[in-house]
């Protein structure tokens, strides 16, 4: 007999590829021009220069055994020198190589976390709304997913519903800010009770409550908002980090793990985080991608047209009677749908070639996920698509 969970997980359509697919379908019906399709977070702007550049470098004058080759089941030892010395620069941090562990992007990054810290049984905290994979990911490493309801008026932390959630079979908790879907930055006030939270209860039960913090979005952000490195906050942090969205590399699939020395028993959580990477087969990371990453990890793809779709568009639907949280960063927003039936609202929106994602899936119905990273031009043109499907609810 087949592993049933697993025929499951393959069967089953993402929402979001669904929509994505049907873009096509329409775009072939009635011309791509004509299509405003919001639904899946591929960056639109290119690579810096310098990643090409680099690439072609490695690969003509590196010798090609050597670039080819296995790296070190972590990471090659050089990357990983070169990435705590950018961290450092840039966060005040004093990692060390052997704080980094290289994964094939950061899902590999929170498979490797999640299935190093967690027993069978053990519970993992998520804030709604949430990246709808983190479920398959916990529930993968044999752990159960607790929610917190989303705070609907700033997408802050329930801390009530947080406190309430807490238990000794909590192992850890996984914060994902600047966010997917709501593109929210959480503030400094609220990372310093999160921990406050997390440092009470792990005195009360004896045991540390890892933090996970996912950050693939961290050099995404608009008006120079903040976002704390949160291993500055609390010692039992561990960083899970891509440059899919900062270099605009998803296909690539390269990033990365840190487990500071200041973590509980930090080489026995390293070496839990590598068993698991070895469990799962990630063997290493691909080696020409993490030399370029490594290489250019001061670099940022040029993001600044996701700031000018981000106020067209806010401003834009709120002016029709949308209620829209201001996102800090990302390039998604997480609107309120005009009925309560967040799923019903998005259907309806394809009438009038928009595809936008329901927020049931993130955790959060009665809203939608508007994934800005296109063309402004098409951007201002959904404008016209949203005022009538505006209309067609008033």
């Amino acid at each position: 007999m087949l592993n049933e969970r697993m025929v499951a997980l393959g069967t089953q359509r993402s929402v979001i590829r669904e929509l994505f697919e049907f873009g096509k379908q329409r775009a072939a019906e009635v011309g791509a021009k004509n299509v405003f399709d919001f639904s899946i977070g591929n960056p639109s702007v290119p690579s810096p220069a310098i990643v090409n550049e680099t690439a072609l470098k490695l690969i003509q004058e590196m010798d090609p055994v050597v670039l080819h080759g296995y790296t070190s089941a972590q990471g090659d030892a050089g990357v990983r020198q070169m990435l705590a010395e950018s961290v450092n620069r840039r966060f005040g941090t004093c990692f060390h190589e052997n704080n980094f562990y290289m994964t094939v992007g950061a899902a590999a990054a929170l498979c490797c976390c999640l299935n190093g810290l967690c027993n069978p049984g053990d519970e993992v905290i998520v804030f709604a709304p949430f990246f709808p994979e983190y479920r398959v990911f916990i529930e993968g490493a044999g752990a159960v997913m607790k929610m917190i309801p989303a705070d609907i008026e700033g997408f802050q932390i329930d801390f009530d519903a947080f406190e309430a959630a807490i238990s000794p079979r909590t192992k850890a908790v996984i914060v994902n800010s600047p966010n997917n879907p709501s593109g929210v930055v959480y503030s400094k006030e609220t990372i310093e009770k999160l921990v406050t939270v997390l440092d009470k209860y792990s005195a009360k039960y004896g045991e540390p409550i890892y933090l996970i913090a996912d950050e693939p979005y961290r050099e995404i952000v608009f008006n120079g908002t903040d976002v704390p490195y949160l291993t500055h906050y609390y010692k039992n942090t561990l960083v899970c980090y891509s440059w899919s969205k900062s270099l605009s590399l998803p296909g690539q699939r390269m990033g990365y793990v840190i487990v500071p020395d200041e973590v509980t028993d930090s080489k026995l959580v390293y070496a839990a985080v590598a068993g698991a990477g070895r469990s799962l087969g990630y063997v290493n990371a691909p080696g020409l991608f993490q030399r370029v990453c490594a290489m250019c990890a001061d670099v940022n793809a040029d993001v600044a047209i996701y700031e000018t779709n981000k106020n067209l568009l806010v401003n834009g639907l709120r002016d029709m009677g949308f209620h829209v949280v201001e996102p800090g960063g990302t390039f998604y927003m997480f609107p309120r749908t005009l009925i309560e039936d967040d799923i019903a609202f998005c259907e309806k929106a394809k009438d009038f070639n928009l595809l936008i994602v329901p927020g049931t899936g993130f955790g959060c119905p009665g809203h939608t996920r508007i994934s800005y990273c296109v063309p402004t031009e098409r951007a201002e043109k959904s404008l016209v698509a949203f005022e009538q499907l505006a209309k067609y609810y008033k």
